[in-house]
């Protein structure tokens, strides 16, 4: 690690952050590691960062990197940091909050940092855990299961639902002071038992009888901090018009979404959704769905590509996605146009465009 420089990962709980910065451990020469969720730590604020400085310095030579784990249980964390890359120390942290990336940690660190966001386990990586080959099987398993270690490693869907106990009170409502829970939790599996439908914040408040829109609104902005949403707005030129339309919000992972908001009929094709959704959410923010009302939809567009997703195309529906991913492809922008099914391999071409159908196996590599 660099001195006078600071890594930063965050994720939502148990993703694999904690075991991803002792893998980075692994690589340095005596590093010093401190768990802020420790309980002799508790009540540590900018107040007490002059001696928790001095500790170190006597503890620790300067040439040692700093491993900080949880840094959101500290208030005002950025400064703790700032202070390290003063005294030329190399810098790792991890947090379980989305807002870690935020505004306030670029004016704090100045540029000397690089932010890594770690998610659930990719299907490459599930493939790669479970020993499966990849392919159609794997996939359908994928989808059930998820990507988090702890309950791929026990298999019982009572660790997803502890986790999601967990961090909806300890990162949400603890954290932000929320007297009670019950409409935050509704919302939040509601939303896991709607994935990739848009829904405007007047719409959820009144379906879920929420007190105010504005209350709503925090909620999800809550959510999403805490990593176990994220949203997918409408694509537009006009940032107006991105602000104001509703938005599509998806799970973090599928495993926590099938153990919490467990579904009455089968939902494969949210799952695969949910499930692609993941895999671009991965690679950039710049993540958008795109659609005219009443006349073409797809599900997903990037700077360079335009994704349709459906479990199998048939004579019944291949002119639906088929026209929905060739007018998103011909958005302002150059894009390729894909059709990502669960086990199909064609080459299509409409009205001058080429569009690939992948099977999701291969897509999601």
């Amino acid at each position: 690690m660099r001195p006078s420089w600071a890594t930063i990962l965050t994720g939502v709980r148990r993703c694999g952050k904690s075991t991803l910065q002792v893998q980075l451990m692994r690589h340095e020469r005596a590093p010093f590691a401190c768990n802020l969720e420790d309980t002799r730590l508790y009540g540590l604020g900018p107040d007490d960062f002059g001696t928790f400085l001095s500790v170190l310095d006597e503890l620790v030579s300067p040439d040692q990197p700093i491993f900080l784990d949880e840094v959101q249980e500290v208030d005002e964390w950025q400064r703790l940091v700032r202070a390290l890359l003063d005294r030329g120390r190399a810098v790792c942290v991890t947090g379980s909050n989305a807002s870690l990336l935020g505004r306030d940690l670029s004016t704090k660190l100045t540029g000397r940092h690089q932010s890594f966001e770690v998610f659930p386990f990719s299907y490459e990586e599930y493939c790669a855990y479970t020993g499966k080959n990849r392919g159609a099987e794997s996939l359908r398993s994928y989808l059930d299961d998820g990507g988090f270690p702890a309950f791929l490693h026990e298999r019982r869907d009572t660790v997803l639902q502890e986790l999601l106990r967990d961090v909806v009170q300890r990162d949400v409502a603890a954290r932000h002071g929320l007297r009670g829970t019950r409409h935050l939790m509704s919302l939040l599996l509601f939303l896991f038992g709607n994935t990739g439908q848009p829904f405007s914040f007047q719409r959820l408040t009144k379906n879920l009888a929420i007190p105010t829109v504005g209350q709503t609104s925090r909620y999800v902005e809550l959510l999403e901090d805490a990593y176990l949403l994220f949203a997918v707005p409408k694509f537009s030129t006009s940032f107006k018009q991105r602000v104001v339309a509703p938005a599509r919000y998806y799970a973090i992972d599928n495993g926590l979404r099938r153990a919490t908001s467990p579904q009455l009929q089968p939902d494969l094709g949210h799952r695969l959704e949910n499930a692609v959704a993941l895999h671009l959410r991965r690679g950039t923010r710049d993540l958008a769905w795109a659609g005219e009302r009443d006349l073409w939809e797809c599900d997903f567009v990037t700077q360079e590509t335009a994704v349709q997703v459906c479990l199998e195309l048939t004579p019944h529906t291949v002119a639906r996605e088929v026209r929905g991913v060739v007018n998103a492809a011909r958005l302002p922008g150059r894009r390729r146009a894909v059709v990502v099914t669960l086990d199909q391999t064609d080459r299509l071409r409409e009205d001058g465009i080429e569009i690939e159908v992948v099977p999701a196996w291969q897509f999601l590599n």
